[in-house]
């Protein structure tokens, strides 16, 4: 078992920016694939960003060029590091690592973004 720990929200004016966290209890090099998803009020869950072991990061079209995803294995941590948020950036963020055979969940960081 792996417990993600998300952290790093908070509320914010449109235009400043916040960087949340995730931190995994074990050695998350062996997660293939870590994604950040977030679910605004009312609506479903959405793909943020993903930073792929094997292949390129990936963005949700909304949010290219404002946020990036990066990692680093010694502190077993990624970061969504996101730049002049917007009030449609309002939502719980969550974390997750895969692999083919395990899925982690964080338990969600609150971004509130006021105009």
């Amino acid at each position: 078992q792996v417990q993600l720990l998300a952290s790093g929200g908070g509320l914010v004016l449109a235009g400043e920016s916040l960087t949340l966290s995730c931190e995994a209890s074990r050695s998350a090099f062996r997660f293939a694939a870590r994604r950040w998803y977030r679910r605004a009020p009312g609506k479903e869950r959405e793909f943020v960003a993903k930073f792929f072991n094997h292949g390129p990061t990936t963005y949700t079209d909304s949010v290219k060029g404002r946020f990036t995803i990066s990692k680093d294995d010694v502190l077993n941590t990624v970061y969504l590091q996101m730049d002049n948020l917007q009030p449609n950036d309002t939502a719980v963020y969550y974390c997750n690592f895969r692999t083919v055979s395990e899925s982690y969940w964080g338990q969600g960081t609150q971004v509130t973004v006021s105009s």
